[in-house]
């Protein structure tokens, strides 16, 4: 028996490192030579976004309302060594939405990943006194924006043989979270996008899949985590116990827009930390939903 542990000792170390070498050779570059739109994607998520696809192999196209914040995002990223550009996108604006993929087309010569991560939250309060124009603002961004800029890529993922969408959603979609309630209803409304539009565009080797994330530690989260006492209880609510990084959410969406992905569609991935599970214990709540109307901002949740 002791004569044996030497040979499997050497067997065993022998093994590790082409195992590891192997999969280092599989998993390079899963996006190499792709090329891939990210809404909303010079700070916080969409940031993170696209510099794990650029990491990844893509090229990427990051884009924001405001052409400083593009400037920003695209010389960070640059300089990191990646393959990143930008435009001014507002993807309410069918004009702007259109130049985003043009933009793509005569850099890269198509697109074969979209990522949908614009959203706006403009009201805080009871979802009855939301104005006629509040509900417009929310649908026309969060929902209908969504919808018709991946109906502006489809002809061109048509063009590489297929391609795939992933939509940003939130843990609003799942969890009433008091004041958020206009916004919650429209980041439900993805989830159901998401099952439509992959059923739809399954024909055309399309893939789409939603991301809902948790709270994530970002700016936009501050006034969630900036509190020590709350940032606690925020920890105790999870099973994982600590907040999320954006990271945490670059590296899902990379999976999902990647081959090793490729019989998942129509389905919503929550990485919330185990959120959702904690909350199926009767009594347990997200702190968010206890905390004082006056100090919880429009835009904590993602």
């Amino acid at each position: 028996m002791q004569r044996g542990r030497p040979l499997l000792g050497r067997c065993v170390s022998s093994w590790k490192p082409v195992r590891m070498a192997s999969s280092r050779v599989a998993r390079q570059a899963p996006h190499a030579n792709k090329v891939a739109l990210v809404t909303a994607s010079t700070d916080g998520i969409g940031f993170a976004i696209a510099r794990r696809l650029a990491q990844d192999g893509a090229h990427v196209v990051v884009s924001s309302r405001k052409q400083q914040n593009v400037d920003r995002a695209v010389a960070t990223l640059q300089g990191e060594g990646l393959s990143v550009t930008g435009t001014v996108c507002h993807v309410g604006k069918a004009q702007d939405r259109e130049q985003l993929v043009a933009t793509a087309v005569k850099l890269h010569g198509g697109i074969d990943i979209l990522i949908c991560n614009a959203g706006i939250n403009p009201f805080f309060g009871n979802i009855i006194d939301a104005t006629e124009e509040i509900w417009d603002k929310l649908l026309d961004t969060n929902v209908k924006a969504t919808a018709l800029m991946t109906k502006a890529v489809v002809p061109e993922m048509e063009k590489r043989g297929g391609g795939s969408v992933v939509i940003i959603s939130s843990i609003t979609a799942y969890i009433p979270i008091h004041g958020l309630g206009p916004y919650a209803v429209t980041k439900t409304a993805l989830l159901g996008l998401t099952k439509n539009l992959a059923m739809d565009l399954a024909p055309r080797n399309i893939r789409v899949n939603c991301l809902a994330p948790g709270v994530i530690k970002t700016e936009l989260s501050r006034v969630l985590w900036a509190d020590k006492a709350n940032d606690e209880s925020l920890k105790e609510s999870l099973l994982i116990k600590r907040l999320g990084k954006p990271e945490d959410c670059a590296g899902v969406v990379s999976f999902l827009c990647s081959e090793d992905a490729s019989y998942i569609t129509a389905e919503t991935v929550t990485a919330s930390g185990g959120l959702l599970a904690c909350l199926q214990v009767p009594g347990r709540c997200l702190p968010g939903q206890r905390l004082a109307s006056n100090s919880l901002s429009v835009s904590s949740i993602h």
